[in-house]
């Protein structure tokens, strides 16, 4: 299985990796675990929205932000390793979704980066995962998601 094909095969490519907007590293890498700092959901190095679910953001929006956080991510965790045949599995995702008090479809936001990893990774891409809702996230993105590999 080529993780880079499957892409393909959804009309999707991977960006060049982002740098880190704060003091921190984009990937820890212990063992056989890699670590990829949460992402948010840029495209050119923009955000293409900044918002709240339940306020000014819509479900399958978020849904498209965290696809696009699934993407980023991996563009840096191709950086670390280098080929993303590497991936023995998909261990975490942690999703967090910046909300109005009264939302409460977080699992439905995170959805749409959890089905693409497990399109791009198949079996090896189910994981465990945290929906989270909060207030605010960094630059006013919608989603933000963090990762944790299993690797060769």
């Amino acid at each position: 299985m080529n993780p880079e094909e499957n892409l393909a095969k959804l009309g999707l490519a991977l960006p060049a990796p982002g740098k880190p907007v704060a003091a921190y590293v984009p990937t820890v890498r212990t063992g056989s675990l890699v670590y990829v700092a949460g992402q948010l959901p840029f495209v050119e190095g923009k955000l293409p929205k900044t918002g709240r679910l339940g306020e000014n953001v819509s479900i399958e929006e978020g849904q498209m932000f965290a696809r696009q956080c699934v993407l980023n991510g991996l563009a840096v965790l191709k950086a670390e390793i280098g080929d993303l045949r590497k991936v023995k599995r998909v261990v975490r995702v942690g999703a967090f979704v910046a909300c109005a008090d009264t939302f409460a479809d977080q699992p439905k936001v995170a959805n749409g980066g959890s089905e693409l990893l497990q399109q791009v990774f198949g079996e090896k891409g189910r994981h465990a995962r945290a929906a989270v809702g909060t207030n605010a996230l960094p630059l006013g993105a919608p989603v933000e998601i963090e990762f944790l590999f299993e690797v060769e």
